[in-house]
């Protein structure tokens, strides 16, 4: 009797010893399944705010890049209208030297006639003189 009471201890203590090994086992299970899925939304975590943050960040270099487009646009609508008004503004110059020349021609002209004038003037007294005397 001894010896049943013995091997039911032993039996009650293997069978407990597989209980606490079958338990451990499935604790570990539960564990690792649970550690592995917290990695997952870890890691899941991790991807959204790196792409929130990739999303962030060329949005800004996104909008630079336009406003760099409408610069540039600018800038060349600026060069071709001040391109336009240096075109204009030499025309202008020359019109008004031409002017200039016009009006220094007509000057001299006015000059030329007022001295033929004393030239006549004093050729015509100079023959009165001659024919009173």
């Amino acid at each position: 009797m001894k010896q049943s009471v013995s091997t039911t201890k032993l039996e009650g203590l293997e069978s407990s010893l597989h209980q606490l090994i079958h338990e451990y086992n499935q604790n570990s299970l539960k564990q690792r399944d649970q550690t592995e899925k917290s990695k997952k939304d870890a890691l899941r975590s991790a991807v959204r705010v790196s792409e929130m943050l990739v999303d962030t960040v060329n949005g800004g270099v996104q909008e630079s890049f336009l406003n760099e487009k409408r610069i540039e646009l600018e800038i060349r609508a600026l060069a071709t209208t001040i391109n336009r008004y240096t075109k204009q503004t030499d025309q202008w110059l020359a019109a008004s030297h031409s002017i200039n020349s016009v009006l220094k021609e007509i000057g001299d002209f006015e000059n030329w006639m007022k001295i033929m004038d004393y030239d006549c003037r004093s050729i015509n007294a100079a023959i009165r003189n001659i024919y009173q005397a």
